[in-house]
């Protein structure tokens, strides 16, 4: 089949009736399902429907993430674990929700923070623990002491 346009046959696709374009577009989908499990992946381990990812395992309908765990509708994420729906985020944990974000852990509907933990709803802040504002120092020691608890 000709790929040029003729003057009778716009972006040259010969005439198909009905039942002709019914077949060619169920052999399009199969072609499709069956080599795009993860299309444009790299290196990945137990993922599925995740595109354009790399060094990422067990994740689930992900776009453009790497090196991501456990993560599910998560994109543009990277080095984050067990998130859903997270984006455009780096080093989160147990987060959902989140948008724009680094090292948050067990966060929920935040945005644009950087170093939260038990976090919700915050936009824009540092070094938070459970929605209250902490010096940096006393951050890491808190949350130290929190993750041997939790974990």
């Amino acid at each position: 089949m000709s790929t040029e346009a003729s003057p009778g046959e716009p972006h040259g696709l010969p005439p198909l009736d009905a039942r002709e374009f019914e077949r060619a577009l169920t052999e399009l989908k199969g072609s499709f399902q069956r080599g795009a499990e993860n299309p444009n992946g790299f290196q990945l381990r137990d993922c599925r429907s995740c595109s354009s990812c790399m060094f990422c395992s067990s994740c689930q309908d992900c776009y453009h993430c790497t090196h991501c765990e456990r993560c599910q509708q998560c994109s543009n994420c990277t080095h984050c674990k067990d998130c859903t729906g997270c984006h455009l985020s780096a080093y989160c944990t147990k987060c959902a929700r989140c948008v724009g974000s680094k090292y948050l852990d067990h966060c929920e509907s935040c945005a644009d923070c950087t170093y939260c933990f038990g976090c919700v709803g915050l936009s824009k802040k540092d070094f938070h623990i459970l929605n209250r504002p902490y010096d940096k120092k006393t951050y890491f020691d808190v949350v130290a002491k929190l993750k041997k608890l939790i974990r």
